[in-house]
């Protein structure tokens, strides 16, 4: 029997207000749900961005009293479809973890996963980001299960990309798509964005799906675009380029089946000794 997913990516440019972000995340909600999505996807840092972590810092609550998870709750429940919120500064004992939810057509929390690797880099350009003054990194990797647990699906964040054996991780249990919502640098983006996604797609014989922020923030930073949705032979599926809209595919699980078995190299790596 075909198994068959509809996946949308929703990409925007997150404003400093959540309530503001979430009238346009709305819209491209009912856009997707029309295109006969029932799995949709937000990037990271999803309904706010702010430039000063003291900020963002005073803003985070506990999950029970979070705006937009509540919010996005409910049209999850009234529109009985997932959604992926690929992340939001949630509160704990004092401290903020970077953490994914995926809300399932009940309108309940399924699964959370924290951002295990923290983007703490000096870019070429002189931009310097420190994630971890902010957030605490997760430690648990997660694969969600959904629809009556027929299909399995990563749960990754932004810089996570960078780190190849997470996702071989996520595949050698199960995993047959892999979510990566992102606010991707406008430095990094151009050289490093397409062909890290589609060699995580190449080596895992997986369906990555990234759901990107695009544009200049009221903030001032700038976030590269380009959310995409790539088979598990490297093919891009959909591209969103620079614009806000929502992109949108049917994939067929089976893929995942036919890639692995083409190439089985998750299976086929090896522990080896050094001389160095």
């Amino acid at each position: 029997m075909k198994r068959y997913l509809s996946i949308a990516c929703l990409q925007y440019t997150a404003t400093k207000d959540e309530l503001i972000t979430l009238k346009t995340i709305k819209k491209l909600i009912y856009k997707a749900i029309k295109a006969d999505a029932d799995f949709i996807t937000l990037p990271e840092c999803s309904t706010s961005l702010h430039k000063n972590s003291m900020y963002t810092k005073y803003l985070a609550k506990p999950e029970n009293e979070n705006i937009s998870l509540q919010y996005l709750k409910e049209i999850a429940k009234s529109k009985s479809i997932y959604i992926l919120i690929g992340s939001l500064p949630v509160k704990i004992n004092d401290k903020l973890v970077n953490r994914s939810f995926l809300i399932g057509p009940n309108g309940k929390t399924l699964y959370r996963y924290d951002k295990i690797h923290l983007y703490d880099v000096n870019l070429p350009n002189g931009d310097i980001f420190r994630e971890s003054d902010t957030y605490l990194g997760g430690n648990t990797a997660v694969i969600a299960k959904i629809k009556n647990n027929s299909i399995k699906i990563g749960m990754t964040i932004c810089y996570d990309l960078r780190f190849p054996g997470l996702y071989q991780d996520l595949s050698l249990n199960g995993a047959e798509i892999i979510v990566v919502p992102s606010a991707f640098s406008n430095v990094t983006g151009p050289v490093h964005w397409h062909t890290l996604l589609k060699a995580r797609a190449i080596e895992t014989g997986s369906f990555i799906v990234a759901p990107a922020q695009t544009g200049e923030h009221q903030c001032g930073r700038t976030s590269f675009g380009h959310s995409l949705i790539i088979s598990p032979w490297g093919q891009i599926l959909k591209d969103a380029k620079k614009k806000v809209c929502m992109i949108s595919a049917k994939i067929d699980l089976d893929e995942v089946v036919a890639a692995r078995k083409a190439i089985p190299s998750l299976h086929s790596i090896k522990n080896y000794s050094t001389n160095f």
